[in-house]
């Protein structure tokens, strides 16, 4: 018995030993899985379980740059850029329907990450919010009743004439500061304003050059298109909310790099084709020409 007693003890500290060492296998490789899995995400792409959501707030309203396509979904040139944003970042992109003076109030709620919307960058937007670097422009024109004699900006900065403009844009800004001799009648959309004007409940609808040619390419009895370049481009951008510059470092990187591999080619081919075939005959500046 002398001679067995001996071996219980030494046979229970080789299992406790061997359990210890068990257990530190397993911490070991714990964090061993622990550092790949986060060295795996700071190197690559996050797969789709990973990605964050990024709310973008538009207003669905201005074909074909946001719209929606026949079953209501969000479509267009700022969807497909935004998408196309969301690929490349790691973001799963949620389009807001949002009326257009609730969009700047909407990013500085943080009810939405950024909005993209044919926005004109203006002084007074940057004081609200922070902005990408240009990815378009654009210039007003007037969309004239037939029968008002309109052929130049002058002519509408007179006593009785009647200037239908959008609440809040830049047709709304430019004809408050420079069309002080006429009537400024303030709608709360654009298909409003060219609704008067071809009625002839006002004599010009000033907006952006695209609008005003779609809707005299609708009205060709009833309106005339005067593209005079009375002001310079207007710039367009996505805004943020004032700080944000991680995300606003991203989005001028993708627009850098949208203008040197064709993305915004693509984007026209796709959306704009008969209208760049049209500005290009008339000789207007295009959106996405910076040269």
């Amino acid at each position: 018995m002398n001679t067995t007693a001996p071996a219980r003890p030494r046979r229970l500290r080789a299992a406790l030993a061997a359990l210890a060492l068990a257990a530190a296998a397993l911490l070991t490789l714990a964090a061993c899985s622990s550092n790949g899995a986060s060295d795996a995400k700071d190197a690559a792409p996050a797969g789709d379980d990973a990605k964050k959501t990024l709310t973008v707030a538009m207003e669905l309203a201005y074909p074909p740059f946001e719209t929606k396509d026949d079953a209501g979904n969000p479509a267009g040139v700022s969807v497909d850029f935004m998408k196309d944003f969301g690929a490349a970042y790691g973001y799963d992109v949620v389009i807001e329907n949002t009326a257009f003076d609730g969009l700047i109030p909407m990013v500085q709620t943080g009810k939405a990450d950024c909005l993209m919307s044919s926005i004109t960058i203006t002084k007074a937007r940057k004081g609200s919010v922070d902005f990408s670097d240009p990815y378009a422009q654009a210039q007003l024109a007037i969309l004239a009743n037939a029968q008002s004699n309109i052929g130049s900006i002058d002519d509408l900065n007179q006593a009785g004439r009647k200037v239908a403009v959008k609440t809040g844009s830049t047709g709304d800004v430019f004809a408050t500061k420079n069309l002080t001799n006429a009537e400024i009648v303030r709608l709360a959309d654009e298909s409003a304003c060219v609704t008067e004007v071809v009625q002839g409940k006002a004599d010009g609808f000033l907006y952006d050059q695209l609008t005003i040619y779609r809707n005299n390419q609708k009205n060709p009895d009833a309106t005339e298109a005067v593209f005079i370049p009375f002001q310079d481009p207007e710039s367009w951008g996505i805004a943020v909310a004032k700080g944000n510059d991680e995300l606003l470092a991203q989005l001028n990187e993708f627009i850098a790099q949208s203008k040197a591999d064709g993305e915004f080619d693509r984007l026209t081919e796709k959306h704009l084709a008969d209208e760049k075939a049209s500005f290009d005959e008339l000789g207007f500046k295009w959106f996405f020409d910076f040269e």
